[in-house]
């Protein structure tokens, strides 16, 4: 069994949370608008990051735009924004809109493990795991511990 560590819209903001969510998974993949640089590298301290450009990652030498991966035989399609899909596997990552979702469509499960960067409105600080067991893939999402937005006066 593999387990991938799921990130994404981090925008420069590598939390703390999120690196301990991230301990002793097989591999991360990073679904865009990383931010920065260093958030690879910090990544990559833990496991080896598989990660896709989203649309705030314009620095010289920024990942692809799309990366299609094979985990003990399940196809694994990684990009920012779901709707510029034109790619077929049994899983797909996203970014992009912040909001975490899990959902199986037409035999393909769909994964976006939300925004593990800055708070976003009033969506929840997110990431997610995919497990893959053979030709079995199981995912889900999960909210980050992490101290509510302050209110303002």
């Amino acid at each position: 069994m593999i387990t991938l560590g799921l990130i994404s819209d981090t925008h420069g903001l590598l939390r703390p949370q999120a690196l301990a969510a991230l301990e002793g998974v097989d591999a991360i993949l990073h679904a865009g608008d990383i931010g920065k640089p260093a958030v690879l590298e910090g990544l990559r301290a833990i496991a080896p990051v598989h990660a896709v450009r989203g649309n705030v990652d314009r620095w010289a030498g920024a990942p692809p735009e799309t990366l299609t991966l094979c985990f003990e035989g399940v196809t694994v399609h990684l990009l920012h924004d779901l709707s510029q899909l034109e790619a077929t596997a049994s899983v797909i990552v996203s970014g992009h809109s912040h909001k975490p979702v899990v959902e199986q469509r037409g035999g393909v499960l769909y994964v976006n493990p939300g925004s593990a960067g800055p708070r976003r409105f009033s969506l929840p600080v997110a990431m997610g795991r995919l497990r893959v067991d053979g030709v079995h893939a199981e995912a889900a999402w999960f909210e980050l511990d992490v101290p509510p937005p302050r209110q303002r006066p």
